[in-house]
């Protein structure tokens, strides 16, 4: 069964650090497209970051652009997302998902399986 287990997220003044991370099991997460979304309250859920399979390519959105860094770990099985700079505008519910392709996007249906979810919340 494919799952996709993201880390704890937490709260985080402005100006900080946070890493995400999403691990997968009963898959390769190298062989699929993996992307980071977020749901802000009363906002539709959004691409943050994603990156394709094989030879692992990357996107971002323009709002987190220099500031995020997505990568990912084959020997764990894990991808990550470092997110710096963080803004209180970047506080949302953050979620992974996956799919059996090879180029990632930024779109939410592009994305047959996801994570729980994670809440990050930037604030002094």
């Amino acid at each position: 069964q494919v799952q996709l287990v993201e880390s704890v997220g937490g709260l985080v003044q402005p100006g900080g650090s946070l890493r995400l991370s999403c691990a997968a099991s009963a898959f390769a997460l190298d062989s699929y497209a993996i992307g980071w979304f977020r749901q802000a309250p009363g906002k539709d859920r959004e691409g943050v970051s994603c990156i394709s399979s094989g030879d692992g390519n990357t996107y971002y959105a323009d709002s987190v652009k220099g500031r995020f860094t997505i990568s990912r770990d084959n020997a764990k099985n894990t991808v990550y997302l470092q997110m710096n700079s963080l803004k209180p505008e970047d506080t949302a519910v953050y979620y992974c998902a996956a799919d059996p392709k090879y180029y990632c996007s930024g779109y939410v249906v592009d994305y047959g399986y996801w994570g729980q979810g994670t809440q990050v919340t930037v604030s002094s």
